[in-house]
């Protein structure tokens, strides 16, 4: 019988139960390397803190610190300010500063406007004296130039019938014939102006009540209307260049108080109202008062 050959056994694989004091020696790495850079970071240096913080807020142009814990201004740290934008050049030179450029471009730009205003002043002024004077001669012609006073406003050229041969009686709204010889003598020139007209009627100040009228308003109003129809029907002037104000006696021509002027304000003025835009006609008396001092 043969003999069966021995089995040999195998020894059995030892088992390392502390395979875990690795894994757990890994995380401990970790969280200590995690605490050390937590430490290290929380660790500022507070004079380049402060220098990237400066900078920063120079740089975007804020006003304020975009950092939390910061209650100031950094713009009233000293030395910071912020750095205006500059717009780059092809050729090489010096960039430009755009704030600086936007309001020097604005500065010309708003005395350019006055200038044109001021240079239309003085056209519309100068066109208003020859008128004027124009006036003056035809009225010189036929020994009427005493009965009229004529001035430029920021309103255009003002003809005052302000004769006491022409001015209304007391009380009455009627021009005298002396009124219609300088009427007669102006229309012409009158009609031929595309600029509308005012004619305004006056009174003096008296403080007694009309005798045919509620008010003064009411006969100042008159007076302006029996002139406005003269011109129309008259001297050919189209009535829709025409409009008939009343200022009864809140626009004296003179002081009231001086002598003669209750005679003289009791009027009617005839307006030739100038074209030109509102800031050249503000400009009028400034044109006027500069040619009196050359």
């Amino acid at each position: 019988m043969a003999k069966g050959k021995k089995r040999v056994e195998e020894p059995e694989e030892h088992v390392n139960h502390e395979r875990w004091l690795v894994t757990y020696a890994d995380m401990l790495t970790l969280l200590m390397v995690l605490f050390i850079v937590m430490f290290a970071i929380s660790q500022v240096d507070q004079k380049r803190f402060n220098q990237l913080k400066n900078g920063m807020a120079a740089g975007f142009g804020q006003s304020s610190s975009p950092f939390q814990g910061e209650t100031s201004s950094v713009m009233t740290q000293p030395g910071a300010e912020a750095v205006a934008p500059v717009r780059p050049t092809i050729d090489g030179s010096q960039p430009v500063n755009q704030d600086t450029a936007g309001q020097q471009t604005s500065s010309r730009s708003v005395g350019r406007t006055q200038e044109q205003a001021y240079a239309e002043a003085v056209a519309e002024v100068d066109r208003l004296t020859k008128l004027r004077d124009k006036i003056h001669r035809r009225l010189a012609a036929h020994g009427l130039e005493n009965d009229v006073a004529m001035a430029i406003d920021e309103r255009g050229l003002r003809i005052s019938l302000v004769s006491r041969h022409i001015v209304f009686h007391n009380d009455v709204a009627d021009m005298t014939a002396r009124g219609h010889q300088v009427c007669n003598v102006i229309a012409p020139v009158l009609r031929e102006l595309p600029n509308s007209i005012d004619v305004d009627g006056h009174t003096n100040q008296v403080k007694v009540k009309p005798k045919f009228y509620p008010t003064d308003w009411e006969l100042s109003a008159a007076r302006a209307v029996n002139v406005l129809r003269y011109l129309h029907e008259h001297g050919g002037i189209s009535a829709a260049h025409m409009e008939a104000v009343a200022f009864g006696h809140t626009r004296p021509l003179m002081d009231p108080a001086l002598p003669g002027a209750q005679e003289l304000n009791k009027r009617v003025d005839i307006v030739v109202l100038s074209g030109a835009r509102e800031d050249a006609r503000k400009l009028f008396t400034r044109v006027l008062a500069d040619r009196t001092k050359m």
